[in-house]
C-alpha cells in the first residue's frame, strides 16, 4: 500500500522559546513517516500555497487568526491546535476573551491540552464546538525532563563558566514595556475603555503589571548590592524593550541584561529565579531551580496563581534580599519535590512516561494523517485561498518595511533572528543520541530563509 501522508506545518513564533521544542516534535513526527515543513511563523505564511495540503499545527486560537485559519481552509489544510500560553491563565471568562474565538474553534480538527485543568478550560469555553481534545502535555516540557536535560548541559557548563554563581531575572513586563511602545497592550486597553477609562480586566492586568515593572527596576539595586559578589541576569520576554533594564544596569558592575538562547539552560545553570507570573517560574519548578516569586504588589483579581504556588514567595525588597540570601548560602533550596508534583500533576502531562511529543504524534496518526491527506476542496476554493495569501502576503511585506508595524521586519527579527540547516540537523542528532540512538535516517534542508523541510530518508 502506497501511504502519502499528511505534511505538517509547524509554525514558530518566538524563536528562544519554541524552536528547540518543535525541533524534538518535528524529529518524532520525521521518524514516524510525516514530511514537517517548520520555520518562522510569519515566512511559513508567506510559503503556504505553495506546500501539499496537510496539517497546520496552530499554537494559538485568536480572533487575530481568523483570516489566516479561513485561507488554510480554503487551500485543503486541516487545523490541529494548542494555546502556546495556555499553561498560566487568567480567569477563564477574561482568558477565553483573550485567547480563543468562536470561529477559529469551529475551524480546528483537534485541540491538544497542556494538562487536565488545560482541557477543563478548553472543554467549558461557550464556543467550543466538541472537537476532540486530547491531553497531550507539550514539547516543551519534553525539554526539562531528566532524559533531555543533556542537551543543555554544555550550554548551562559554559554559563557557569561565564557568570560564576549568579540570579537569573525573568521579565514579563511585554504589556507595557513592548519592543514598539505604541503597541503596549496598556496603551490598547486604556483606550479601549473609552472615555470614562473605568478598569476594564485588561486594565487593571495592565496597570499591575506597570506598578510590577516599576518595583522590579527599584528592587534590582538593592539585590545587586545584598549580593554584590554574585552576578544578576536580567532576561527581558521576547516581546520587550531592553533598554529601560540597561538604564538599571549601567550603575552596577553586577547587573548585565542578556537575551540569548531558549531559557532552559539559564534555569540548569543559575542558582536562583526571580519572577512574577510567568511561565519560566513552572518551568523552574520542574528543573528543582529554586525559584521566588517577587509580588511587591498583591492584587488577587490579576495574580497569576499556579507560578506562585510552586515558587517562594516574597511581598517587599527586604524579604526578597532575606529569601535570596538563603538560596545563595545553601540553606535553602526549592519547594519540596512532592508539594510541587500535587500542583503540576494537575496543569502538564507527560512530566513522565512516553513524551509529549510522542503523545502528540501519536493524535495525528491516529485521526488517520499518515495515511492519506486531508480532502482537497473544490478549485475554486483552492483558487480563492491562493489569491487571498498572496495579497495577505503582499500587504505583510509591505508592512515589514514600516517604522513600528507589529509586522515590522526589526521586530520578526527579534523574535526570530534565524537559524540554519546545519544548526537544526545538529540538534536533531543531539537528541537522537540521547534517546538511545534515534533519529537517524532523519535529514534537514532549507527550502526559503527562514523555513525548512525535515524528513524520513530511506
Amino acid at each position: 500500500m502506497n501511504l502519502k501522508p499528511s505534511t505538517i506545518i509547524l509554525p514558530v513564533e518566538n524563536q528562544v522559546r519554541e524552536l528547540d521544542a518543535k525541533i524534538l516534535l518535528a524529529a518524532v513526527a520525521a521518524e514516524r513517516g510525516f514530511p514537517v515543513i517548520m520555520g518562522s511563523r510569519a515566512f511559513l505564511h508567506f510559503y503556504v500555497d505553495r506546500i501539499p495540503r496537510g496539517i497546520y499545527m496552530a499554537k494559538s486560537m485568536r480572533k487575530l487568526s481568523i483570516k489566516m485559519f479561513s485561507i488554510l481552509k480554503q487551500l485543503g489544510y486541516e487545523i490541529v491546535a494548542w494555546d502556546e500560553e495556555g499553561l498560566v491563565r487568567w480567569p477563564d471568562e477574561e482568558y477565553w476573551r483573550w485567547r480563543l474565538s468562536p470561529v477559529t474553534m469551529s475551524m480546528v480538527s483537534h485541540l491538544l491540552a497542556w494538562g487536565e485543568d488545560d482541557a477543563r478550560w478548553l472543554r467549558e469555553y461557550p464556543g467550543y464546538s466538541g472537537v476532540p481534545i486530547h491531553i497531550t502535555g507539550n514539547s516543551r516540557i519534553d525539554l526539562l525532563r531528566k532524559e533531555l536535560r543533556k542537551f543543555y548541559q554544555h550550554k548551562a557548563s559554559d554559563l557557569k563558566k561565564r557568570f560564576g554563581r549568579f540570579i537569573l531575572i525573568n521579565t514579563n513586563f511585554s504589556k507595557v514595556n513592548h519592543f514598539f511602545q505604541h503597541l503596549s497592550e496598556l496603551k490598547k486597553a486604556v483606550r479601549a475603555a473609552g472615555a470614562e477609562n473605568h478598569e476594564t480586566f485588561d486594565v487593571g492586568k495592565g496597570r499591575l503589571k506597570e506598578r510590577l515593572f516599576t518595583e522590579f527596576k527599584k528592587m534590582l539595586p538593592l539585590l545587586a548590592n545584598t549580593l554584590p559578589h554574585h552576578n544578576i541576569i536580567v532576561r527581558p520576554h521576547p516581546a520587550e524593550n531592553h533598554e529601560p533594564w540597561i538604564e538599571v544596569a549601567q550603575k552596577h558592575n553586577n547587573i548585565k541584561v542578556i537575551n540569548e538562547d531558549t531559557v532552559t539552560p539559564w534555569l540548569m545553570a543559575t542558582e536562583l529565579l526571580i519572577a512574577n507570573g510567568c511561565t519560566t517560574m513552572v518551568e523552574a519548578a520542574v528543573l528543582d531551580t529554586p525559584c521566588i516569586a517577587y509580588q511587591p504588589v498583591v492584587d488577587p483579581r490579576y495574580d497569576d496563581d499556579l507560578p506562585n504556588a510552586v515558587s517562594h514567595r516574597a511581598f517587599s525588597k527586604k524579604e526578597l534580599c532575606d529569601i535570596s540570601e538563603q538560596v545563595m548560602n545553601g540553606t535553602l533550596g526549592p519547594l519540596p519535590l512532592k508539594d510541587r508534583r500535587s500542583i503540576l500533576d494537575r496543569h502538564i502531562a507527560a512530566l513522565d512516561g512516553t513524551l509529549a511529543s510522542e503523545r502528540i504524534v501519536d493524535v495525528l496518526v491516529d485521526a488517520g494523517y499518515l495515511g492519506k491527506k486531508p480532502e482537497a476542496g473544490s478549485p475554486t476554493s483552492l483558487c480563492k485561498g491562493w489569491l487571498r495569501n498572496r495579497v495577505r502576503t503582499m500587504r505583510k511585506k509591505i508592512n515589514m518595511h514600516r517604522p513600528g508595524h507589529r509586522n515590522n521586519i526589526r521586530y520578526h527579527d527579534h523574535r526570530f533572528p534565524g537559524t540554519t540547516e546545519e544548526e537544526i540537523s545538529s540538534k536533531i542528532k543531539h537528541f537522537g543520541k540521547l534517546l538511545g540512538g534515534r533519529f537517524t535516517g532523519v535529514r534537514v534542508g532549507q527550502l526559503q530563509k527562514h523555513i525548512f523541510h525535515i524528513e524520513l530518508k530511506t
